[in-house]
């Protein structure tokens, strides 16, 4: 349902003729006006403003701060999401000092200049939007973007194989999943085992891939003690490990072709012999295998059995791309963000723009995993509330993907490139700085906030 609802911004303040200017400078908000301490926490209450404009000089003590700072402490603790902006004429540096510690989102001295104010109350605005989508987009992760019980997507391509796999969950087959690395196939594998009648027993997991040729057999299918130099007792393999339960191979492709003979006998007959016994087990573990290899062309090269492929293929799931999920990405980027951020950097809120616009252009050839990889790293190192299109090192994308960001992001990383080569010239120095870049120091200020920079 549409809405014409405006945002609402409470503005405290004991001044009536200041009342009434910023109330008339503010006309596409809901402005709600407190005089004091009693009037502004019963307004937060009610209103619950996502903006508040604090001035410090609140009755009792009208000429100086301190009932203006215990409102701000009562603000932060009743809603701590709020994004006060504070004035003050008394000891500005100090009180500017003081009200960042407790919570302030910015401060500006008075005498009051309307038009920067109001150019700080938006950004506000727009930063607490932000940080409320990313939580909601977090909390909404857990229900309706969720399939196979863990795996999130919202793109119908994933939706379409998570269907697939429940309805085979609950049958013998054998499944293959084929695709890149990094698409989550092993989670696919779990969420499969999870699905089915088999999920009270054991799910094991082994990368064929990751284990030299000559241990391989061991791992599968274990060994009797003194089968060979250091087998000092006897061992179970995978497959019996997973008696009743759900083995999955992956990088099967990389299976020897004296090893995929033995693994075709256990496909047929259900029995496996350690190495070092004659004796035959009987196993009921089902198989689930991945690989990102072309193993119909492995069989036409010779270098995979095809007696195998069709015992391993009786379900063959083709698991799609990042690229080829339109949105996964940046749902998936925002979840990446609210973990690593509980985890590691709490400071951290939200993407900016321009990193939105560089996740949606990357074409992620490294799939799920190098997103994850890129979000983390951007969380542990960020030093902003927002992480920008520069701390996933997606600033420049080049190519194709370069033109998809549209002109406003362009515009803003080419400021924030200009703004840091300055700020670093000169030391940190701000008038230094703007006269490099030929503008105001108030000006400077302004884009130092926007782009949420430090000196």
């Amino acid at each position: 349902m549409m809405t014409n609802e405006k945002p609402k911004l409470l503005v405290i303040e004991d001044d009536p003729g200041m009342q009434a200017q910023l109330k008339w400078a503010y006309e596409d908000f809901e402005v709600i006006i407190a005089g004091d301490r009693g009037a502004a926490l019963a307004a937060l209450r009610s209103e619950t403003p996502a903006v508040v404009t604090l001035d410090l000089g609140l009755p009792p003590d009208p000429d100086g701060t301190a009932e203006g700072f215990a409102v701000l402490d009562e603000i932060m603790a009743l809603k701590p999401d709020t994004k006060v902006i504070v004035a003050s004429g008394h000891g500005a540096r100090e009180s500017a000092l003081k009200a960042i510690a407790c919570g302030a989102y910015d401060f500006y001295q008075k005498p009051v200049d309307i038009e920067a104010l109001g150019l700080i109350v938006r950004r506000a605005f727009q930063l607490h939007r932000i940080e409320a989508e990313n939580r909601q987009m977090a909390n909404r992760t857990g229900s309706e973007n969720t399939v196979l019980g863990r795996m999130i997507t919202a793109a119908p391509e994933m939706v379409r194989v998570a269907r697939t796999i429940e309805r085979v969950a609950n049958t013998n087959a054998t499944v293959l999943l084929l695709g890149a690395s990094g698409t989550g196939k092993e989670l696919l594998a779990r969420g499969l085992h999870d699905a089915s009648d088999r999920r009270d027993r054991a799910f094991v997991a082994i990368n064929c891939a990751a284990i030299p040729e000559n241990l391989l057999e061991s791992e599968l299918f274990g060994h009797e003690k003194g089968a060979f130099t250091g087998a000092v007792k006897t061992t179970e393999g995978k497959i019996e490990q997973a008696q009743g339960g759900t083995l999955f191979l992956d990088e099967v492709g990389d299976i020897p072709l004296p090893l995929q003979v033995k693994l075709l006998r256990f496909l047929q007959e259900r029995v496996i012999e350690r190495i070092g016994s004659r004796k035959s087990i009987e196993v009921d573990t089902r198989i689930v295998c991945a690989t990102h290899q072309d193993l119909e062309g492995m069989i036409a090269a010779g270098r995979f059995r095809e007696d195998l492929f069709y015992r391993l293929a009786e379900i063959v799931v083709r698991i799609p791309s990042l690229a080829e999920r339109p949105g996964d990405a940046a749902l998936l980027a925002k979840v990446f963000l609210a973990r690593f951020a509980r985890e590691m950097n709490p400071q951290v809120k939200g993407f900016a723009a321009d990193a939105l616009a560089a996740i949606d252009a990357w074409p992620w050839p490294g799939n799920v995993r190098e997103l994850e990889n890129r979000v983390k790293r951007a969380v542990i190192m960020s030093e902003a509330k927002l992480v920008g299109a520069v701390d996933l090192d997606l600033a420049n994308p080049g190519g194709e993907q370069a033109s998809v960001l549209n002109l406003k992001s362009a515009r803003e990383e080419a400021d924030r490139k200009v703004i840091r080569h300055a700020l670093a010239r000169s030391e940190g120095n701000i008038s230094s700085t703007a006269k490099l870049l030929g503008i105001s120091r108030p000006t400077l200020y302004d884009l130092l906030k926007q782009y949420d920079l430090h000196a």
